[in-house]
């Protein structure tokens, strides 16, 4: 018996390290050079750049950089920006899967079944072509607007603005938020929506009652994926954004690129890293949820 324990962290170990050397070893680094440390592994990186804080020992700190990048109005800005973005495509993106899931579960017909068909074709569409497409779709002289010129009127032109941004993240992220909600809620038994249904209870009863407590985990999951993957995104909002605000993923790469500052570009990868942990504790919460309703833990 007491093997078994041992055993287990051997067959974890492999991954784990794997995690630790690829993934924890360089977000160190990067947060230690965030902080001064010019030397070592980012050596290199600290000769070619320009208007970096720097220590002379190891246990010394600066947070200078840090200073540099939130004393910067722009950057704030995006920030926010960014933070917008996030919620509103996660809040957008789950009611949507929910609304999609309640239809399929409930209507069964061929409607539903090509409606949620349609909802997963944007994950087999390379995000760039998708970025494009959306982009020329709401330009100044795309689809939207030459069918409301065909109709004698005007429509606004969304490409090149944040809700542009907004929209692509929807239409990119809804997929997967869609498989997941829909999956949690084919899984609750008919036997308990009949049981409600018998005692009276109207479908919003039942949606509140039985379907959302029950599929609380594979709806933290989407959400919690939904709004990582738009707090980090790149392609998106530089394809379909304006210059100004943009998202802090297209000021990562024009920081380190355009103004050779490397470090203040590890600064707002940290804040996105850090705003990003915070939101994966609900994964994790989520997880051992899971696990403990499984009887695993």
């Amino acid at each position: 018996m007491r093997r078994r324990p041992i055993a287990g962290l051997l067959m974890a170990a492999p991954p784990v390290l794997v995690v630790a050397v690829f993934v924890g070893f360089p977000i160190a680094t990067a947060i230690a050079y965030s902080l001064g440390h010019v030397g070592g592994l980012n050596t290199t990186i600290a000769r070619i750049a320009r208007d970096q804080h720097t220590v002379d020992a190891w246990w010394q700190q600066t947070f200078g950089a840090y200073t540099d990048v939130l004393g910067d109005a722009r950057v704030v800005r995006d920030l926010m920006t960014t933070v917008t973005v996030t919620f509103v495509t996660t809040v957008v993106v789950v009611v949507l899967a929910w609304v999609i899931a309640l239809y399929l579960r409930f209507s069964g017909s061929r409607a539903a079944q090509v409606l949620a068909a349609l909802a997963v074709v944007p994950m087999f569409i390379p995000v760039v072509i998708a970025s494009w497409a959306i982009l020329t779709f709401y330009a100044g002289d795309g689809f939207v607007r030459s069918v409301a010129a065909q109709l004698g009127g005007e429509a606004p032109t969304l490409g090149y603005t944040v809700t542009c941004i907004t929209i692509a993240m929807i239409w990119t992220s809804l997929p997967f938020a869609t498989l997941m909600v829909t999956s949690g809620v084919q899984s609750v038994p008919n036997a308990l929506i009949e049981a409600a249904a018998d005692a009276g209870a109207s479908l919003p009863r039942i949606v509140r009652s039985v379907l959302l407590p029950l599929s609380v985990v594979p709806t933290v999951i989407a959400a919690t994926f939904t709004a990582i993957a738009t707090l980090g995104a790149f392609t998106v909002p530089y394809f379909t954004g304006p210059n100004a605000p943009t998202m802090l993923g297209v000021d990562m790469a024009a920081f380190f690129q355009s103004y050779n500052l490397p470090q203040q570009a590890v600064v707002i990868a940290v804040i996105v890293f850090v705003i990003a942990a915070g939101i994966g504790a609900l994964y994790v919460w989520a997880n051992l949820r899971a696990a403990r309703d499984a009887g695993r833990i």
